[in-house]
């Protein structure tokens, strides 16, 4: 059970309600012993001339002594034989509606601590996955933290959580029956005791649980998987916006309605199974009367099996969930262990003990010597650079030479291996994260958007701004008039990843975004590499206004956006093989010169 602490924990904070379940399970299995019982003395009435020869008692003789002692009086009383019948017949229906009262109960409580346990362990995972590093998710693929927040969970669900619960039910409802069922005959309970397990296990195997969810629970899974793909697909953008708060309560809020739907069709699909038993025994008490009949008129002859085979028969059912208990057990913890595995995760970018608040970036920020090595391959050697405020430094360099694991370490995506880096002569490590990505805003070459409105979008970074700042950083990042011309304007909801606007629209919505921010610092990780012409020129534009009198560090590999820049740094398999102006560059001669003349910057 170690593998399932977490599970136990969670289930822990129910207490009180465990304590309840427990005794609505024992009062069902108490009235389910009552009305078997209850065929003893049926059977002393159908073929005893009183209740002094009854030996087959249910689970207290002096109970069991005054119930034969009243049916007695019934007999001898103007109704005789055919009115304790009737009384036998009556006591077991009530018992039977009872016992399946308090299962209901049992499950109408178990259920919301079932759903609860599922919807603490979903929402643990989805923080563990907005606190993780962005490395984490590079070498990962994102189907497979997908599959674990889904299937596995899922898989948890139906196998794990519901084992649980029917190791707490389902032996005290077998050993009941079992005692009662020693008593009866030791020799057919000794003959049981071999087969029970082996048709429990046959029945298990041949029969198939099929579970089907409704439509609204559908839905709102599909809502929480889709917040999961943006949030996996978008990590650097939200944690680049401090939007960690705001996906949260988003993916709270629909995993809580989920959390309801599910309650109410468990109670609906649970109140079917004691609903039908308790019909069944109503049409089970009526054969028993005209049997009982057909006994006293010498047509019938009674066997002494009868309840013992219906002890039996009810016994079934439990028997076979406790036989499929172990595999469950073992299907479930797998997927629990690759469930831990993702908590479990090392979160490598640590938040400070007592982290220092950067109020605002006033100096400069700097690189001393700086390395970082993932696993064991180096990707940045030695790395010395100063970006003075108000500065615009760009990255340029062949593929993979390590540009944008540069510019990453400046929010603290990664965290150096060697060397120090500084903000206004602080380790950035002293900072508190929140406090260190407000002071930036990042455009990306892929435009991370998410299903939402435009106007929610552009706010990201700023869920409290009014729609007038919300318009102005469009109007300065020349996504206005676009804007107003989509039919809903600002409230227009652009698709799954904005895939309802062009790329141009799309990365001109970024720059807005990242505009509305405000920060000191910007990185643009080759904002404008992928556009078309005129595009390029409308995002470049916009590019060129948010860069006004803030510290910029630009990737890219298109000579309109660094020409100038007032330092160009160029990287080659993770160092800084040259640096300076375009025009010294150029000058030089050098590894720049045949970057721009291959036309990997034009």
């Amino acid at each position: 059970m170690k593998k399932f602490s977490r599970i136990i924990q969670y289930i822990s904070r129910y207490k009180g309600l465990l304590v309840v379940y427990f005794v609505f399970a024992l009062l069902a299995n108490f009235f389910g012993l009552i009305a078997l019982g209850a065929l003893s003395p049926f059977m002393d009435v159908l073929f005893k001339s009183g209740a002094a020869d009854a030996h087959h008692a249910s689970i207290d003789s002096t109970a069991v002594g005054a119930l034969k002692d009243y049916i007695v009086d019934i007999m001898n009383g103007p109704h005789g034989k055919t009115g304790a019948l009737v009384f036998i017949c009556l006591l077991i229906v009530f018992t039977t509606l009872l016992k399946n009262l308090f299962l209901y109960l049992s499950s109408y409580i178990s259920n919301p601590i079932r759903s609860a346990t599922i919807t603490f362990l979903r929402n643990d995972v989805y923080e563990k996955i907005l606190s993780l590093p962005i490395g984490y998710f590079t070498e990962r693929r994102k189907g497979d933290l997908i599959s674990r927040m889904t299937n596995d969970i899922y898989e948890i669900e139906s196998s794990v959580i519901s084992t649980l619960e029917g190791l707490i039910k389902d032996p005290i409802t077998i050993l009941g029956y079992l005692i009662y069922m020693v008593y009866l005959s030791p020799t057919l309970s000794l003959f049981l005791l071999i087969l029970l397990p082996v048709t429990g296990f046959l029945i298990g195997r041949v029969s198939r649980s099929l579970k089907r969810q409704s439509k609204a629970a559908s839905e709102k899974l599909g809502e929480s998987l889709s917040v999961l793909d943006e949030t996996l697909g978008g990590i650097r953008i939200i944690k680049g916006f401090g939007a960690e708060a705001l996906l949260r309560m988003r993916f709270f809020r629909i995993n809580d309605s989920l959390y309801h739907i599910r309650n109410r069709m468990n109670r609906r699909r649970d109140l079917a199974s004691p609903l039908t038993e308790v019909l069944g025994v109503i049409i089970l008490s009526i054969i028993l009367y005209y049997g009982g009949r057909l006994v006293f008129s010498k047509e019938l002859q009674p066997g002494d099996l009868i309840a013992y085979i219906a002890v039996f028969a009810i016994l079934i059912n439990p028997a076979k969930n406790l036989s499929t208990s172990f595999s469950n057990i073992q299907r479930g913890a797998a997927a629990m262990a690759r469930v831990e595995e993702l908590l479990k995760a090392n979160v490598s970018v640590q938040e400070d003990p007592q982290p220092v608040n950067l109020g605002t970036f006033r100096q400069r920020i700097e690189f001393r010597r700086v390395s970082f090595a993932y696993e064991e391959a180096s990707i940045l050697e030695d790395i010395d650079l100063v970006i003075e405020k108000g500065k615009t430094v760009a990255l340029v360099g062949s593929s993979g030479a390590g540009k944008s694991t540069l510019a990453d370490l400046v929010p603290r995506f990664h965290d150096v291996t060697g060397g120090e880096l500084l903000i206004d002569g602080i380790n950035i490590r002293r900072y508190s994260l929140a406090s260190l990505r407000a002071q930036m805003s990042i455009v990306t070459q892929e435009p991370i958007l998410f299903n939402d409105t435009i106007a929610a979008n552009i706010a990201l970074g700023k869920p409290d701004a009014t729609m007038e700042e919300i318009m102005e950083a469009a109007r300065i990042a020349n996504a206005h008039g676009f804007i107003m011309q989509k039919e809903e304007g600002y409230q227009t909801n652009i698709g799954d990843r904005g895939n309802k606007l062009s790329g141009g629209e799309k990365q001109r919505l970024t720059i807005a975004r990242a505009l509305l921010k405000n920060p000191p610092i910007l990185i643009l990780d080759e904002a404008t590499s992928s556009l078309d012409t005129e595009s390029e020129r409308l995002v470049q534009d916009a590019i060129n206004k948010m860069m006004q009198h803030r510290t910029s560090i630009v990737i890219a590999h298109r000579l309109s956006t660094i020409r100038h820049a007032d330092e160009i740094i160029v990287l080659q398999k993770g160092r800084i093989v040259e640096r300076g102006t375009h025009d010294e560059l150029i000058g030089l001669e050098g590894f720049y010169r045949r970057l721009v003349e291959m036309q990997e910057v034009k």
